[in-house]
């Protein structure tokens, strides 16, 4: 609860194996920065138990931040600090010593290091991002959370980035991370979490999310153009564009029977030439929008 009777989640309940990348999908204000900010310590809960390692963030609080690096939404660096002290700044408020092997490292793998004596000011709006996670990961966490990390990031640095996150989940670290660029999602997450209005509506393996709920549309394109659909064929959810070149057909790629093999045989039995065929497939940000709709409509 953030104030007297405003509750920001509710019963959420969700265990992150080590090593996987989570992403938590939802709309602004769903609670996706509430809960971050309450397993980094930030915010503190008015129940509810939350582990880190095994370490309880309210009586081991000490341990379980030290596993813990957070790359926030908003830029929040020293601006007339240089970028390799603001760094080890970072590090030093965790109890570790100097490292500046590790430090060099660091920032080379962000792409960092030429910009090390310069002022956090003088960096342009990506490079802020970068230093953010340099800073988050200045004491070597073993839990990183990427609140929209992307944010104001334009295409070029937002792919490298996730080639940094990529190398950093390949090296052990967990990634819980909140993003409005669903196709990073699909693409980067072992699991997705869709979560609306506090609650946590689902947590799948993100190619069973896309199997359950995502359908695959088949295209046909016509040698020549129909008039009109065969008798019974719109009955079977076969659409014909408004030119008439192109037959649509929705189905489910898991179902035993998928339909396809009966309408191309039946094609070829009303002698209706084809010159193409294409498949899509529903995209990570039309199953979002369905699971919410679909849930707004079971809490009325």
């Amino acid at each position: 609860r953030i104030s007297p009777g405003t509750v920001a989640l509710d019963e959420v309940s969700l265990a992150i194996e080590p090593g996987e990348i989570l992403a938590l999908l939802g709309p602004n204000g769903a609670g996706k920065t509430t809960l971050i900010s309450i397993i980094c310590g930030l915010v503190v809960p008015t129940g509810g138990t939350v582990r880190v390692g095994g370490h309880d963030i309210r009586t081991d609080w000490r341990a379980a931040r030290k596993l813990i690096g957070l790359v926030p939404q908003e830029i929040s660096l020293e601006p007339f600090e240089t970028v390799a002290n603001s760094v080890r700044f970072t590090r030093g408020l965790y109890g570790e010593g100097p490292d500046e092997a590790y430090l060099e490292q660091l920032l080379r793998s962000l792409a960092l290091w030429d910009k090390r004596d310069a002022p956090c000011r003088a960096l342009s709006g990506g490079m802020k991002r970068r230093g953010l996670i340099a800073k988050a990961l200045s004491h070597r966490p073993k839990v990183l959370f990427l609140d929209e990390p992307t944010a104001g990031v334009d295409v070029h640095l937002r792919r490298e980035m996730w080639t940094v996150v990529s190398d950093l989940r390949a090296s052990g670290v967990t990634i819980i991370l909140t993003t409005h660029y669903l196709e990073e999602a699909e693409e980067m997450a072992d699991r997705i979490g869709v979560i609306d209005k506090g609650h946590l509506m689902l947590v799948r393996p993100t190619a069973e999310l896309m199997g359950e709920f995502g359908r695959k549309q088949l295209t046909v394109e016509l040698d020549a153009p129909l008039d009109a659909l065969p008798q019974g064929w719109a009955d079977r959810g076969i659409t014909l564009s408004p030119d008439g070149r192109r037959l649509g057909y929705d189905y489910d790629a898991r179902a035993e029977r998928t339909g396809i093999g009966r309408l191309l045989a039946d094609l070829n039995a009303q002698g209706i030439g084809v010159r193409d065929v294409a498949t899509t497939q529903s995209s990570l940000e039309e199953v979002f929008m369905s699971l919410l709709e679909n849930g707004a409509e079971a809490r009325r």
